[in-house]
């Protein structure tokens, strides 16, 4: 890996810890898991990062990211007794596929503006491509940040019991 690279994958890491930051704030969680959020954030979408530009594709590399910020969360949920939910999330969001959903409309708008079948047949094709991809993405997102807490029951459900037990909920 060259300094050109570093410095990209530290941008790209950067920039998902600022936006993760943004959403965390929304739910008003204590500062430690905004802090927790931003790293997780930018380990997830720096992980990704790497794995796009090493030529996996952007689904398996999504999975990846997902599930290595799942694990994290449920690591860090323990250091600082906060449910994983908390931080896990909006370190997720930045990975949201919008450029995928924004093309698969934009796609489909053209379409039913055709009048020409090659360039409509072509719409379709874009439609379908990038609405697949957007699709697949959610997945992965879905089920890499979940798994973890799956495969490891006691450890994601305990701390949220304690949490919820020392705030009387």
């Amino acid at each position: 890996m060259n300094t050109e690279m570093i410095k990209l994958v530290l941008l790209d890491g950067a920039l998902a810890a600022v936006a993760a930051v943004g959403f965390a704030v929304i739910s008003n969680p204590s500062r430690k898991a905004i802090y927790f959020s931003a790293l997780l954030a930018a380990i997830g979408h720096a992980l990704r990062f790497i794995l796009i530009k090493s030529g996996v594709e952007i689904s398996l590399a999504t999975f990846a990211a997902a599930s290595t910020i799942g694990l994290l969360s449920i690591l860090f949920a323990r250091l600082i007794h906060c449910p994983a939910e908390v931080f896990s999330f909006p370190s997720l969001l930045p990975m949201i596929p919008g450029m995928f959903a924004y093309k698969t409309i934009l796609s489909m708008i053209k379409f039913m503006q055709s009048t020409d079948t090659i360039k409509a047949q072509g719409f379709m094709m874009d439609f379908f491509h990038n609405g697949m991809t957007t699709v697949f993405i959610l997945f992965a997102l879905v089920v890499g940040v979940s798994l973890p807490i799956l495969f490891f029951p006691n450890y994601s459900f305990m701390v949220t019991r304690r949490y919820e037990q020392k705030h009387n909920r």
